[in-house]
């Protein structure tokens, strides 16, 4: 089975945890993007929810399929986030960013009382790093992180827009793609980037994942935290 089929039987099986009347964090990336087409299928149907998106993109998205928006202003707290990752550990620590969305995407899912990642196959592995860790900066501290982050060990590349300008985020910064290899101690390392002064937010989501479903072929596992 193709991986977008995957990405959809997970997208599809994470509207279980959709209840009549919650506040639903609408996640960023290609999975997401199946959910929120499917949630909207629901919505259309007479289910009444209320989305708070993880980007521009995704608002548009929404917008779309009909599912009506609120914001943080509006709300206190989300009832549950549903988002992709770009790896995932036996820990169910991520790294997330590919998409350009961490840092709504982060403040999404720390507001939210359950946090549900889809996924397919490809996503899982043993130790995080094999995708290379996205950190957003403000555009006067880029250089000055280029070299700290390469210092650490990372091979560092500035994301590039199609136009070949560098990429802007949703909130008008930068993202360095840090390839770090295998990343054996994700917290310590996430501790480090987030203490760096320029340093907006980094892809590692530790410890915030409640469940992830993963795309296999025809089926759908269910991993849930260990408490």
């Amino acid at each position: 089975m193709s991986n977008d089929l995957e990405k959809q039987a997970a997208a599809r099986a994470s509207l279980q945890f959709i209840k009549d009347g919650q506040v639903v964090g609408l996640g960023t990336g290609s999975t997401a993007a199946y959910f929120i087409q499917f949630l909207g299928e629901r919505v259309k149907a007479g289910l009444k929810v209320r989305g708070i998106p993880t980007s521009i993109h995704s608002q548009q998205l929404a917008e779309k399929y009909g599912i009506p928006l609120t914001t943080l202003d509006e709300v206190d707290e989300i009832d549950v986030d549903i988002d992709g990752a770009d790896e995932f550990d036996p820990q169910l620590n991520l790294i997330k960013g590919g998409g350009g969305a961490l840092l709504r995407e982060k403040i999404v899912a720390s507001a939210s009382r359950k946090f549900v990642v889809v996924s397919d196959a490809t996503k899982q592995v043993a130790v995080l790093g094999r995708f290379p860790l996205p950190v957003e900066v403000i555009p006067f501290a880029q250089s000055l992180l280029t070299r700290k982050i390469t210092a650490m060990g990372a091979t560092v590349s500035l994301r590039k827009a199609k136009d070949g300008t560098p990429y802007r985020t949703d909130e008008g910064h930068r993202i360095l793609d840090c390839a770090f290899g295998q990343i054996k101690d994700p917290a310590a390392l996430a501790n480090t980037l987030a203490n760096m002064p320029g340093v907006v937010e980094h892809g590692l989501f530790i410890g915030m994942a409640d469940v992830v479903l993963i795309g296999k072929g025809s089926d759908v596992i269910e991993i849930q935290k260990r408490s």
